[in-house]
């Protein structure tokens, strides 16, 4: 009795830290969250908030489960049960009061300051989530010094806003991956004409 009751304990202490250790980086969630992020930022969100669609059971009420028998256990079932919740609860969030606080002034910043710069060629989006001055010859003398200010203020929210989410959603660790679903967002959806660099950090016109 007491080695069965041992061995159901590891069994249990196994099943337990199989679950824990499954966080992984939900980067369909980031890529999402990225996109609304930044289509709010360069004026092209679209509602975020759209119901979707949910997926019925093909068979019927009570679904696939009423076709287990109820006289067995499955204790596969329970591990995918502790697998689903780690894999679930690993979302990114977005809406906290620093990371709004930082889109806004980014969005503002970009609507009256950078998307000009952008339009005119002046300004590209860098590989790594940042923004650059690529042409100042494209910029009036006039407005250098301010763009320029403006490149390295949005540099500094682009570099917190990658830190905050991170550190938002508890995993500090994911930061160069939140970065890295960004900077492949800002390119993506950049406007047709502004300059991005591509993976070999070549300037490119999209």
């Amino acid at each position: 009795m007491q080695r069965w009751l041992g061995t159901s304990f590891a069994a249990a202490l196994l099943l337990t830290a199989c679950v824990t250790i499954n966080v992984y980086f939900p980067a369909a969630e980031a890529k999402e969250a990225a996109k609304e992020f930044v289509d709010k930022v360069i004026g092209d969100d679209a509602p975020a908030n759209e119901a979707k669609p949910v997926p019925q059971n093909p068979g019927g009420q009570g679904g696939s489960a009423s076709l287990r028998s109820p006289r067995s256990f499955d204790w596969l079932a329970l591990v995918g049960i502790g697998t689903a919740y780690a894999q679930e609860s690993a979302d990114i969030s977005i809406k906290t009061p620093a990371i709004q606080a930082i889109q806004n002034r980014m969005a503002t910043r970009f609507q009256t300051q950078l998307a000009a710069g952008f339009d005119a060629g002046a300004l590209g989006l860098t590989r790594d989530g940042m923004v650059e001055v690529r042409d100042a010859s494209k910029l009036a003398l006039k407005d250098r010094v301010a763009i320029t200010q403006a490149v390295a203020d949005d540099n500094r929210d682009r570099k917190a806003v990658y830190r905050e989410v991170a550190v938002a959603n508890g995993h500090p660790e994911w930061e160069s991956q939140i970065r890295g679903i960004f900077a492949q967002q800002w390119i993506a959806s950049a406007h047709g004409g502004w300059w991005y660099q591509d993976a070999g950090g070549s300037w490119k016109q999209k």
